[in-house]
């Protein structure tokens, strides 16, 4: 291990280690534009530039690729190396525009203005990003092109790349921020901090996941598309990242089963009179929520996509709900949370809010006492629904504003609010997949494409098929403490069940005559619980009557007459109309 001295301090490093990384491990900071950990060295820039003295000799080495070597003295800040810095950053800022990233080395080393003048590029050629497309990502779909004055970053023939595959990491590692990003729709990069763009590729689903760990989406990482990168197992100092791994199935047999899938929110997109997707600073609610969060990547801070905190807010309700062109049913939830957004708001900015609702449903404990703190905390009310968000001016206070067009109902007249924020509370709807996971169980819909409970009152979490509950937002929109009570109650007759270890089924069930049943299997297809099957052996339609309800379809169906319905035989039947007219006097007799 190579013992060396940097400004007067000696270090031991790991063999291979660059002067860089020693002067790392002392806590000297070395400036440098085109060095990164994960990339290898590069040296381009030349801001790390250091005097090394190894024996009488004294010499400038870039400190980013020179390896630590036994004995050498280094100076990162001797009037030499300084000067020569200078002389850098005097013309990188004689090349390019007054950069952030220039402009903090210029302020460190003094320079108030460049001797070369000021020059109109944004990149600094750095090569973060080329290097990253082809060391790390493999996409090799950005390049340098050209010599001297006329070198850039392009893709081949200035033209859209198919090698892309649209990761992003090139925009993240560019240290000027001139490279941009879209997304399929042509939609800007809100926030990118909040992931309001494209998904990364490693993430924890959602914040207090359980377990809060993160996982690999296969169809957005970069080592799945490309065999390279695996940045993220280079990185972890647990060696946990495997890229390896693949899914597993397992089958369980289980008693029962509770299902609580959720909800989705509807798509604020496709109402294009709320100009979300189109205007910066147009969020949702979960897009707010993430960004107020304490352990978001603003420190819980409310900003608009220009860094500045907003001075005037727009909170809609009723987006998608309670409208007969989307969902017709109130999503319960809006109301209160919008609330809540509003004092966060009034707390954090000190900005005005305006709340514009259709009816303020605040039925809860301690709802009601929510709503009338943030009227005292000046929230401004409107009853009336936004009906469009447009950043065209009528008046000179709208300019570079977003301007809220709504119908205040109270006071019988159209009002235009200019803001700088809209947050929008989209409906609450069934998931995608909820017909399928409604087919797979035996559960029934209703025209929401919720799942039914068997009972409003009396079953609410209990459904058609023994065994199998519901919970949470999956039956129908509700909040926090509503879901938690509804999934308390269906583990709690889980256990009754799992206790009794027994289960009673119902008295009336169908049946199949093997000797007449034709093995059509018509009962099988139309069976809304699964309870028929076909046994190959016998070639006939049997019936599970622990699963069977005794709905009768499959008698209605059966063209041979061999699905019966236990105490519903013809028999029976006749026999009770028999004992009905033997009162009055006309006794039949029928055919058995």
């Amino acid at each position: 291990m190579p013992t060396l001295t940097i400004d007067g301090q000696t270090v031991e490093v790991e063999e291979g280690k660059t002067i860089l990384e020693a002067a790392e491990q002392l806590g000297i900071e070395i400036p440098t534009l085109c060095h990164h950990p994960l990339l290898e060295a590069y040296g381009a820039c030349r801001i790390c530039t250091v005097e090394m003295q190894r024996g009488k000799r004294v010499r400038m080495v870039t400190a980013c690729n020179h390896p630590a070597q036994e004995g050498i003295e280094v100076q990162t800040r001797s009037p030499r190396v300084l000067r020569h810095r200078r002389m850098i950053v005097e013309l990188e800022l004689g090349r390019c525009a007054d950069l952030p990233v220039l402009r903090k080395l210029a302020d460190d080393l003094g320079i108030d203005r460049s001797r070369f003048g000021t020059g109109e590029h944004e990149c600094i050629l750095c090569g973060l990003c080329v290097r990253t497309c082809w060391e790390l990502v493999g996409a090799r779909a950005i390049s340098f092109a050209n010599r001297g004055t006329d070198r850039e970053v392009t893709t081949p023939y200035h033209e859209f790349s198919d090698a892309c595959i649209g990761c992003g990491a090139c925009v993240a590692i560019c240290p000027t921020g001139v490279l941009k990003m879209e997304d399929i729709k042509g939609r800007k990069v809100i926030h990118s901090e909040l992931t309001l763009g494209p998904q990364r590729a490693i993430r924890i689903p959602f914040m207090q996941a359980v377990p809060n760990a993160p996982f690999i989406d296969p169809d957005e990482c970069a080592h799945f598309t490309t065999g390279e990168c695996k940045v993220c197992a280079k990185v972890c100092p647990r060696d946990a990242v495997d890229h390896q791994m693949e899914d597993q199935f397992e089958e369980i047999e289980v008693g029962t089963i509770l299902v609580a899938t959720g909800h989705d929110v509807i798509d604020c997109s496709e109402m294009l009179r709320y100009g979300y997707g189109l205007y910066d600073n147009v969020i949702t609610g979960l897009e707010f929520e993430k960004l107020s969060h304490a352990t978001s990547p603003t420190g819980g801070k409310i900003l608009m996509s220009n860094g500045e905190p907003p001075k005037s807010v727009a909170i809609l309700h009723c987006i998608g709900s309670r409208d007969e062109n989307y969902k017709e049913y109130c999503s319960r939830v809006c109301c209160m949370y919008s609330l809540k957004f509003a004092h966060l708001v009034r707390e954090k900015t000190g900005a005005e809010v305006y709340e514009l609702y259709i009816d303020m449903r605040s039925a809860g404990k301690g709802y009601e006492e929510f709503y009338k703190r943030n009227l005292e905390e000046d929230v401004v009310f409107i009853r009336g629904k936004g009906s469009e968000i447009t950043t065209w001016p009528e008046a000179p206070g709208e300019e570079g504003k977003l301007v809220v067009k709504c119908e205040d109902t109270l006071l019988g007249t159209v009002r235009r609010l200019p803001v700088d924020m809209v947050i929008l509370s989209p409906a609450l709807q069934a998931r995608a997949d909820a017909a399928k996971v409604a087919q797979t169980f035996g559960l029934g819909c209703s025209r929401d494409g919720f799942f039914l409970e068997q009972h409003p009152k009396l079953g609410p979490v209990q459904t058609a098929s023994d065994g199998i509950f519901i919970a949470g937002t999956c039956q129908g929109p509700k909040d926090i403490p509503d879901s938690v009570a509804q999934g308390a109650a269906a583990a709690a007759n889980i256990l009754s069940l799992v206790d009794r270890g027994s289960v009673v089924i119902e008295p009336i069930t169908s049946v199949v005559e093997e000797t007449t049943c034709g093995g059509c299997r018509l009962c099988i297809s139309v069976c809304p619980y699964d309870a028929a099957r076909f046994d190959e052996e016998k070639k006939v339609s049997v019936v599970d009557e622990a699963v069977c309800k005794g709905c009768g379809t499959c008698v209605a169906v059966c063209p041979s007459g061999a699905a019966q319905q236990r105490f519903f035989a013809d028999t029976e039947i006749m026999a009770e109309i028999d004992g009905l007219l033997a009162e009055i006097g006309d006794r039949h007799q029928f055919p058995a």
